[in-house]
């Protein structure tokens, strides 16, 4: 039998305050994420500009505060002149990243627009791949600047008078990848990331930057890759970047469950690498992290691999469409938990991607195509809905269990998130025991007064059910079997679960 877990919150020990573009995400220019994803003029629920109106209600439903775009392994070759002015001119180009053709139909100007509608910022990334400092000066001048020269004058004449006042800018993406086009490598990238943020900050005092950091935890580079990148740049950027996808490698559902243990040992190792750098530097800066992709990503890949190799050079091919299982969700809840943890330094991250492509949100194709939430919409929606404010540390004291490939993996995986303003405070936890359900009960101290006013939880004992247009079979149920007595908190968590607890007054 389980243990019962007992988590103790308090108002006093705070992590830190959320940044609220830890809830952000990631549109690029790869198979259907653009064309038949965000824009399709065609469509039923087409504006005025071709956006879809149906996945715009989503996103905002999604409450995600920032978009990265336009890549990804797209930027390394991304010519951005080509993506604006008048659209009959604008050249189609081989995309060498995904092998597909691109036809320009949206770029700056109309992403711009759409992240207005989706009430999004937009989060830049250059091309330091192909290209250089210059071309992501003049993409800079033609965004930012409302001044009498060359770009910005095209951009009004294109139609856009006022700037765009973009402030985040990634410099290049996944540098350290021999599958990236334009790859360094280390010393080489930091250089040259320096020499842009530098000569970018001297347009635009007001930007952050984004350093490449570690493709992922596996590769041969890790840590050294950051070490010697931030040795150059350190001074020039604000952000180093990490991306995590989330592979199930057996029918192991608890072992996949512990995947996200590895993701904490991701974040605390580049913390210390940065940390290392700056007493080497005898800086007072902290470089942050920017965990700009993440998600679950491996049931499409052996056939994405075999369509971009047999058939290239499409029109927005299905690529990445991975449809996601109720225990993919959980998994994300999991990871949503480790990065509020770790709220103190992951400032930004970006869910990949928002639409078709790893996505929350699917789109069927035809005038008539509807959109619907993935699985994995809900832990995504409730922690962007619930977790605004200060991270709470807490003291949890819950049983443990042994997978395949992990030791000491707890059952109960769980964060507090204070509302002060709303005046609410939100328990995020995850029961990752696949057997049996955990007592759980929480000790509140400094919220005396508080009531529960919703408990949501994904429940299921199907851990490969799915959603699709015709059905939501994985949805979010309300729990009234919980009680509050004295401050504390008690109810139980069903097997491999997420569940959202919202207290106020």
């Amino acid at each position: 039998m389980a243990q019962k877990t007992t988590m103790t919150v308090d108002k006093e020990f705070r992590i830190a305050k959320i940044d609220k573009r830890i809830y952000g995400s990631f549109i690029e220019h790869l198979g259907r994420a653009v064309y038949t994803g965000i824009y399709q003029p065609d469509h039923e629920s087409a504006d005025e500009d071709g956006f879809r109106k149906d996945v715009l209600q989503l996103v905002r439903e999604l409450n995600v505060p920032i978009v990265r775009y336009p890549g990804g392994n797209y930027v390394s070759n991304f010519f951005w002149e080509d993506s604006v002015g008048p659209k009959e001119e604008r050249k189609k180009r081989l995309d060498m990243a995904w092998r597909t053709m691109e036809p320009n139909e949206v770029g700056i100007n109309e992403f711009s627009k759409w992240a207005k509608k989706a009430d999004a910022d937009v989060m830049m990334a250059v091309n330091l791949g192909t290209r250089g400092t210059d071309a992501a000066l003049n993409l800079l001048e033609y965004c930012n600047l409302d001044t009498d020269s060359y770009y910005a004058e095209l951009r009004r004449k294109h139609g856009e008078k006022d700037p765009y006042g973009i402030r985040l800018w990634c410099l290049g993406n996944e540098m350290d990848g021999p599958w990236q086009m334009g790859h360094k490598e280390a010393k080489e990238y930091g250089h040259l990331a320096a020499e842009t943020a530098k000569a970018m900050k001297m347009m635009d005092s007001s930007l952050e930057f984004v350093a490449c950091g570690s493709s992922n935890v596996d590769m041969p580079t890790f840590a050294t890759w950051e070490a010697d990148v931030l040795s150059e740049a350190y001074d020039y950027v604000d952000y180093i970047s990490l991306h995590q996808y989330f592979a199930k490698k057996s029918e192991d559902t608890a072992d996949f469950f512990a995947l996200t243990d590895d993701l904490d040992y991701f974040i605390r190792s580049i913390i210390a690498t940065c940390d290392y750098v700056r007493a080497k530097k005898h800086s007072k800066k902290d470089i942050n992290l920017s965990f700009d992709e993440w998600n679950v990503w491996y049931h499409t890949h052996a056939k994405d691999e075999e369509d971009m190799a047999d058939k290239p050079w499409r029109l927005h091919p299905h690529l990445l469409e991975d449809i996601y299982t109720y225990e993919d969700a959980i998994v994300d809840g999991l990871a949503l938990i480790t990065l509020l943890r770790h709220s103190d330094r992951v400032k930004v991250a970006c869910l990949a991607q928002l639409v078709n492509v790893i996505a929350p949100i699917m789109t069927e194709e035809g005038k008539n195509g509807k959109a619907f939430r993935q699985t994995i919409f809900y832990p995504f929606c409730h922690a962007s809905r619930f977790g605004r404010g200060y991270a709470l540390q807490p003291v949890i004291r819950t049983g443990k269990h042994a997978t395949a490939e992990h030791d000491e993996v707890t059952d109960i995986e769980a964060i507090a998130v204070d509302n002060e303003e709303a005046e609410e405070v939100t328990i995020f936890a995850v029961n990752r025991n696949v057997k049996e359900a955990v007592e759980f009960e929480a000790v509140l101290s400094g919220y005396e007064g508080y009531t529960v006013k919703e408990y949501l939880a994904l429940e299921g004992s199907d851990m490969l059910a799915v959603n699709s247009a015709a059905e939501e079979k994985v949805a979010p149920v309300r729990r009234t079997d919980i009680t509050i007595d004295n401050n504390v908190v008690n109810t139980w968590m069903k097997p491999a679960s997420w569940n959202v607890i919202l207290l106020g007054r």
